[in-house]
């Protein structure tokens, strides 16, 4: 994620104009006031002078930045200089240091800041005394006053600043913590939906090859046309694994969906594909689905009895399996149910579990595909009694 530039404050921006232009004010009424009360004076041309230099000098401060660096320090002490000959020759300038304190803030660290405000007012309180040629408490008290509100506000302000600056930082690297964590879940969440798939197709594929290989490898010398067609079984199992995979490659919806013939369709064909001489898997079905039924909850349905199908013809050892859709208002039921050896469902693997999946079994992955669509799964089955899954799914109200 790109680093984020955070902007000068629209408050600070508008305090530091403030400052300049009262700076340019101050510094212009005070020339106003002296040349109206001592226009003849000898001091006259070096109070100009000076006062030409201080505008010129101040001109250049916002080039050279707020950061106290090596130019902008000389800088600032010049500034200074000029101001402190312009009050000695004429103490009206005194005036002029307020905008002077927020320069010095914002050009100083804090302490050295402070030293400078407390030098300025000093010297403006000096001059303003011998002017007015007795210890008047307006002078004495006025200038101190105004000194410490300025420099209480700046720096509470500063502070703010840092805190907002600080608040802002950890904001920006939660959000980057957080989309990095979003990506890495993202990531996980995609390679179980791949993992899944591979599952209950292309392993499913080609472990049905390999059982039908190895058949015709035994059956190869003494029934070779029983053996052939394995072979040719083997080799249209294949194709259709070529097929499930290149759908990958595009939007890894089913093969079989992809064909248009919607989920009914497709559950008839992956029927008709895991029929054998040794298994035959029927469809029957309860009512008419939705149309169109939620892409989502096709595959699903689809993937979930491929890979009870596989689970049958691997493990069950039935010769009869039944793909039963039941269309409910509210939700879609596939129920699968063999008549094989059957197995205890509380031995079955946990859910989501990679040993469980390394033993070869679709269980997880069913549970998995359905706890994102919000969907329930049992199963019901006994040693010697056959195995019935049912898979539901919830659809919005029709």
């Amino acid at each position: 994620m790109p680093a984020v530039a955070v902007p000068e404050r629209d408050d600070t921006r508008a305090l530091t104009v403030v400052m300049h232009t009262a700076f340019f004010v101050l510094l212009s009424a005070s020339v106003a006031r002296y040349l109206a009360r001592h226009a003849d004076g000898p001091h006259t041309p070096w109070v100009i002078a000076l006062s030409a230099l201080l505008a010129g000098l101040y001109v250049l401060g916002p080039a050279l930045g707020t950061r106290p660096t090596p130019r902008r320090l000389t800088w600032l002490g010049l500034v200074v200089a000029a101001w402190a000959l312009l009050v000695v020759l004429a103490p009206s300038f005194a005036w002029c240091a307020v905008p002077l304190f927020y320069t010095g803030l914002r050009t100083l660290p804090s302490r050295a800041a402070i030293w400078l405000v407390a030098l300025l007012t000093a010297l403006a309180v000096a001059t303003q005394l011998s002017l007015a040629g007795w210890a008047d408490p307006n002078v004495l008290l006025a200038p101190p006053a105004v000194a410490a509100v300025a420099t209480t506000v700046f720096v509470v302000m500063q502070r703010q600043a840092a805190r907002r600056d600080a608040l802002i930082d950890d904001l920006v690297r939660t959000r980057r913590d957080l989309a990095a964590t979003e990506r890495r879940e993202g990531t996980l969440a995609e390679r179980e939906r791949l993992a899944r798939e591979i599952h209950d197709t292309l392993a499913q594929g080609l472990s049905s090859q390999r059982m039908l290989l190895q058949a015709a490898d035994r059956l190869w010398d003494t029934a070779p046309g029983t053996a052939r067609d394995h072979v040719r079984t083997a080799a249209a199992i294949a194709e259709r694994s070529l097929a499930e995979a290149r759908r990958f490659v595009h939007d890894l919806t089913p093969a079989d969906l992809a064909e248009g013939g919607g989920l009914l369709q497709a559950l008839r064909a992956v029927a008709e594909r895991e029929t054998t001489a040794a298994l035959t898997v029927r469809v029957h079905t309860e009512g008419s689905p939705p149309e169109p039924l939620p892409g989502p909850v096709e595959s699903a349905l689809l993937r979930i009895a491929q890979g009870a199908l596989a689970n049958v013809r691997e493990h069950a050892a039935a010769t009869t399996a039944t793909l039963t859709l039941t269309c409910l208002d509210d939700r879609l039921v596939l129920d699968v149910t063999d008549d094989g050896r059957g197995f205890d469902p509380r031995t079955a693997p946990a859910p989501a579990t990679a040993a469980a999946e390394s033993r070869g079994h679709g269980l997880p992955a069913i549970r998995a595909r359905l706890r994102q669509l919000g969907g329930t799964f049992t199963i019901e089955s006994a040693p010697g009694e056959g195995t019935a899954l049912s898979a539901a799914i919830p659809l919005e109200p029709r």
